[in-house]
């Protein structure tokens, strides 16, 4: 068939396209324009074998066409109420959650402000924060950073990552490095209410993970276009998230626009300080290029300091997580060493200090 490497970042784009039709053309609760369309969507199935000896460009023409009108039909039946119910796992994440909260309130920090910084960064719940902590954070526009995002489980994967590579390299030592990382990304993404940039983070290391365990080539656009054509059949509401929509965009200018930029500095690849800095620059602009021009439209906003913002504030969010949570895992049996509380407590200390100054510029 027609365009094969290219078929999965086809296939979502067209699928992805016709959830956005459907979502804007169809009126929500209403189940006549999929019933409609499904005799549409079944018919290149029931016709298989004369469109596959079609000519190939007309072949994937049909292909695409009905990948659209299948994202029509989901975008359709996305109101559609679902039976509910919590599986196991679902309450066992909602009281870990709870008792993580609790835990983390119990530390005895020096900074009051520590524990609810802590508990937004890690489990999303920002109730503790204080009214000008907020006003900081969005002033210096790095609220970003107090919604959980593919940030933070990226953050808390790399962590992952790094402590299970003691199990070892081979065969065996792989699957059990694989379902240490997938089922702990899971239990994580449940237990911060599965938002859609949670999940899309999932489904990347998900995707991820896979490739790796089975040895295949890891594409950073077909991974980005598989976790978005997984997410939508999943959800085909998501969609109307800004959320999702912002996490989707940014991965898009990450994995689009930002080796183009981090080529232009000059020399190898060699370890170069200057190099780091650059490449964070361009990160951040890699993101605000693909996220502004929504941020605007939805918020009618811009921060003005992005780049120093994540400059600064980026590295010391990554660095504070990293340091609670090693904090709170050694604390958890009773291991954790005054330095590490101090450590913690400084940390954001100076995240919030370095995001107050730059809100007053």
């Amino acid at each position: 068939m027609a365009c094969e490497g290219k078929s999965i970042e086809a296939l979502s784009i067209v699928f992805t396209l016709g959830i956005a039709m459907g979502t804007l053309l169809f009126p929500p609760h209403s189940t006549t324009p999929g019933s409609l369309l499904l005799p549409l969507v079944a018919l290149p199935v029931l016709l298989k074998g004369p469109i596959l000896n079609l000519p190939e460009r007309q072949a994937t023409g049909i292909i695409l066409l009905t990948y659209m009108l299948l994202g029509m039909f989901c975008a359709s039946m996305a109101d559609i109420p679902a039976a509910e119910f919590s599986s196991p796992i679902e309450d066992l994440a909602a009281k870990a959650v709870s008792r993580l909260r609790a835990f983390i309130g119990s530390l005895p920090f020096s900074n009051a402000d520590t524990a609810p910084l802590l508990k937004a960064l890690l489990t999303g719940d920002r109730s503790g924060l204080s009214a000008q902590t907020v006003a900081v954070f969005r002033g210096s526009g790095a609220s970003h950073l107090l919604a959980l995002s593919g940030l933070h489980i990226g953050i808390i994967y790399l962590i992952f990552d790094k402590l299970t590579w003691i199990v070892g390299r081979s065969g065996p030592a792989r699957a059990i490095r694989f379902g240490l990382i997938v089922s702990g990304a899971l239990f994580f993404t449940l237990m911060t209410g599965a938002g859609p940039s949670i999940v899309r983070a999932f489904l990347f290391i998900l995707i991820n993970e896979t490739l790796r365990l089975l040895n295949r080539p890891r594409k950073a656009v077909r991974v980005l276009c598989l976790a978005l054509f997984i997410q939508l059949v999943l959800d085909p509401s998501a969609i109307k998230s800004v959320g999702f929509q912002l996490s989707y965009l940014a991965m898009a200018g990450i994995f689009l626009l930002y080796p183009l930029l981090e080529s232009w500095y000059p020399g190898g690849k060699s370890f170069n300080p200057l190099r780091r800095i650059w490449q964070a620059a361009a990160l951040s602009i890699s993101c605000q290029v693909f996220t502004a021009p929504l941020a605007w439209y939805r918020f009618h906003s811009f921060p003005r300091f992005f780049l120093i913002t994540n400059l600064l504030a980026s590295p010391l969010t990554t660095a504070l997580i990293g340091v609670a949570v090693c904090t709170l895992a050694l604390s958890s049996i009773g291991l954790c060493p005054p330095l590490l509380l101090q450590a913690t407590d400084l940390l954001s200390t100076l995240l919030q200090t370095t995001l107050t100054i730059i809100s007053t510029l």
